[in-house]
């Protein structure tokens, strides 16, 4: 469904207890899998909550030599400055957007739908939520950096998401996508919606990857934007 239907298998889904009235849609990161993350969610999981971990696409990254691997859209490099793969976030937004469509028909509203990732899926998360014409939840944005930031206007507050809320988090000791990326994103973000909806959290030591203190904030995150009804 998110991807190229072509190449990606169905998402891995940890289902709700009990009817599921909010869903939590999570990109795993370059090279990885949903069922992963899946398994993390399964640990933090709140009853009415649904959670969607789609499998990226496999496609030749440049970063990678041009190896194929599960990716959403391709890489040229990790400089701050580098050319990025337009098309390839565009299109890769736009399946994620089929996705969040595909919820609302089976009775889930947008407003009860948060997006979130790490890493490159992360990136793909906060770029969707600017561009999507729906009213999302929130967005979980880990270890990531906010794509084709220029192509943002300054203050577009008009957008469906203009006063989203957003959980930001960072290891201060990432060494493939450093914590400088995520506070320029944040600062970006913050021309972008309302400033007093972001959360930005950074953890020390921690790399380029999850920790329990973090989980516990994404867990309260969830269950403070998606409480039941």
């Amino acid at each position: 469904m998110c991807g190229n239907s072509m190449s990606a298998p169905l998402p891995a889904v940890v289902p709700a207890a009990r009817k599921a009235t909010a869903a939590v849609i999570f990109l795993h990161g370059l090279g990885d899998t949903g069922h992963g993350w899946a398994s993390a969610f399964t640990g933090i999981k709140t009853p009415h909550v649904k959670y969607i971990c789609p499998h990226a696409p496999t496609i030749p990254v440049t970063l990678n030599m041009r190896m194929s691997m599960p990716a959403w859209f391709d890489i040229y490099s990790l400089n701050h400055d580098a050319d990025e793969d337009a098309s390839g976030i565009k299109r890769a937004s736009e399946n994620l957007k089929a996705l969040i469509d595909h919820e609302v028909k089976n009775g889930i509203p947008s407003h009860r739908i948060m997006l979130g990732g790490f890493s490159q899926g992360g990136a793909l998360s906060l770029y969707t939520a600017l561009t999507s014409q729906h009213k999302l939840a929130g967005v979980i944005a880990l270890s990531c950096w906010l794509p084709l930031r220029n192509s943002f206007p300054q203050a577009s507050a008009s957008g469906a998401n203009a006063d989203v809320p957003l959980l930001q988090c960072h290891g201060d000791a990432d060494g493939i996508v450093p914590v400088h990326f995520g506070r320029q994103s944040v600062e970006k973000m913050r021309s972008l919606i309302n400033p007093a909806n972001i959360t930005f959290k950074t953890y020390r030591g921690l790399a380029h990857d999850a920790c329990p203190e973090e989980m516990v904030e994404v867990k309260r995150f969830i269950e403070k934007q998606l409480p039941p009804i």
